[in-house]
């Protein structure tokens, strides 16, 4: 980097600093009132919703990690931005009306209402862990290495200090600062991600020979076919070890069955980090706001994936001969940037990773003072008191992922950043997505069973994604494991979390069954909550149409 990227680089961190101090400065009054300051009560607009859930979702797991999977499998890894889009869809129609109309401010609170005391709390000490061990760490050393590899390499420290401690102001001012300074974050994001994708389209088209991002990307589907296919096909005896490693990551159209669908549908309605940007506003701006994303998420694959691809035929062609980790493919086409726009596209990763680490905080912070402080420890806690063990918890927080962040200590790197967080979350997520969606939708699901379900979908995760190809063998009727190339046997991540959701369902069932017939914690639902007005139909079925022409092209 040079003087003026550097420059970029600092009327970024001003602008974004600046007007968070004004957003904050705006609403003194409420600063140390609790719901503001962990939800922003009724103060984000429509587009400052969508803007903040996009801005705290994109981070160095989306520009670092999914950079990374676009280089090693292409552009199936989309399907995690597409398939959200749809999930969001369900969300906005769907889960909000459930949400807001029962006054649902966090998700322990939801398993409270719901069900008990018990599920609630140890929801929320599974959600703490998962949000500070996996998340906050895994975006806090992501992100510090992608751009410690564009300043020279030897700031590791530095930086990952600085992110944090950014991060940690803008969180410290609340909701209403995280949500109104992501508006900056995702323009910031989408202008230089975009700007990224174009350089290095271009410059894949010119180590051909050609000009310009057209022929650049027709020149990526012409020597990188095999990058191209949403839906790869079952490895058989004679696939080699490299097609077998990415039918694990993407097991074809089997990840579809339910995998896809429970990564996505718990990511974006089940997560306190995600929803809680919706949550303080009333249904028709909360649905808006949560489709305005649904429609960005169609874009991201451009920005966060082809320049994997990119990395991947330049390094083929021997443009890029040190490229030997995934990880490092995003850095990798930042190199190539001029003066200037390497600047701006560090800002736009800056932005992204402050933004989710902001995030992130600010659920952990919410979750730990509202479902476990103020239940737990001092029930007569004051507005005051509250927000001020909110962001200690912040300060906390942040520390303990620095510890873990400072050595690579759970070997992030090692795995790859993308498949790390998705892996690991994936032990939780079958049992949460059956409880919430059981408990919205079927009143007969009781307490015992969410109980149940916690502990059965945890467990069935560990043993399908640990244990199931020793113990029962690598072909069964419900699965095969595939050689690993580490000397071990693994069934396909997203297969595991389908067998651990249905055989967790299976379970909830049986026990409510068993249960009384008139559960009188069960949710009133009536047709009603879910009717949409005409925009929004009009932007769903623009989706719903964009989603399928991507898919027909791609498939």
């Amino acid at each position: 980097m040079q003087f003026l990227d550097y420059l970029v680089f600092v009327t970024y961190f001003v602008i974004v600093a600046s007007y968070g101090y004004w957003i904050y400065h705006q609403k003194r009054k409420t600063e140390l009132d609790s719901k503001a300051f962990f939800l922003a009560e009724g103060s984000l607009t429509w587009w400052a919703i969508g803007a903040s859930l996009i801005a705290s979702n994109i981070s160095a797991e989306q520009f670092i990690g999914m950079s990374g999977e676009g280089f090693f499998v292409g552009i199936a890894i989309s399907c995690y931005e597409w398939i959200a889009a749809v999930s969001l869809i369900i969300i906005a129609v769907y889960f909000m009306p459930v949400y807001l109309k029962n006054h649902i401010y966090t998700m322990p609170q939801f398993l409270t209402r719901r069900y008990n005391e018990t599920a609630a709390l140890i929801m929320a000490v599974f959600w703490l862990f998962l949000y500070v061990v996996v998340n906050l760490t895994s975006i806090l050393y992501l992100g510090s290495v992608a751009i410690n590899g564009l300043v020279g390499g030897e700031s590791l420290h530095t930086i990952l200090l600085g992110l944090a401690f950014f991060a940690l102001i803008i969180t410290l001012g609340g909701m209403k600062v995280i949500g109104y300074t992501d508006v900056i974050q995702v323009a910031v994001l989408i202008i230089g991600g975009l700007a990224t994708t174009y350089l290095a389209l271009d410059i894949v088209a010119h180590s051909y020979g050609a000009d310009g991002a057209i022929a650049g990307f027709k020149m990526l589907m012409d020597k990188a076919p095999d990058h191209f296919h949403m839906i790869f096909d079952k490895p058989t005896a004679a696939s080699s070890q490299e097609e077998i490693s990415k039918y694990l990551i993407m097991p074809g159209i089997l990840m579809y069955v339910a995998g896809q669908w429970i990564v996505n549908l718990n990511y974006w309605g089940c997560n306190q980090y995600i929803t809680q940007r919706a949550l303080g506003a009333d249904l028709q701006t909360a649905r808006t706001g949560i489709l305005f994303a649904a429609f960005l998420k169609l874009l991201m694959p451009v920005i966060v994936m082809l320049p994997g691809i990119a990395a991947f035929v330049l390094a083929k062609s021997g443009n890029l001969p040190d490229l030997v980790n995934k990880d490092h493919a995003y850095s990798a086409i930042l190199g190539f940037l001029p003066t200037g726009l390497k600047g701006l596209s560090v800002a736009a990763l800056t932005a992204a990773i402050v933004a989710s680490l902001a995030g992130k905080a600010n659920s952990i912070s919410t979750i730990f003072t509202l479902d476990i402080y103020k239940k737990y420890f001092n029930k007569e806690a004051s507005e005051v008191k509250q927000v001020w063990v909110g962001r200690a918890t912040v300060v906390v927080a942040m520390l303990i992922s620095i510890f873990f962040t400072w050595s690579d200590f759970l070997g992030i790197g090692g795995v790859g950043g993308f498949t790390y967080i998705q892996k690991y979350t994936g032990f939780i997520s079958p049992g949460v997505f059956a409880m919430f969606i059981l408990g919205m939708f079927w009143k007969r699901t009781t307490g015992t069973a969410a109980v149940a379900g916690i502990f059965t979908g945890f467990i069935l995760s560990v043993v399908f994604n640990n244990y199931a190809p020793t113990w029962f063998g690598n072909d069964t009727l419900l699965y095969t494991a595939y050689p690993n190339g580490r000397g071990g046997y693994e069934i396909p991540f997203l297969l595991c979390m389908a067998l651990s959701f249905f055989f967790t369902v299976a379970v909830m069932v049986a026990l409510s069954l068993a249960g009384p017939k008139d559960n009188p914690k069960a949710f009133e639902i009536d047709r009603g909550m879910f009717k949409i007005n005409m925009s929004s139909r009009v932007l769903i079925m623009a989706i719903l149409m964009i989603l399928a022409a991507l898919y027909v092209k791609f498939w």
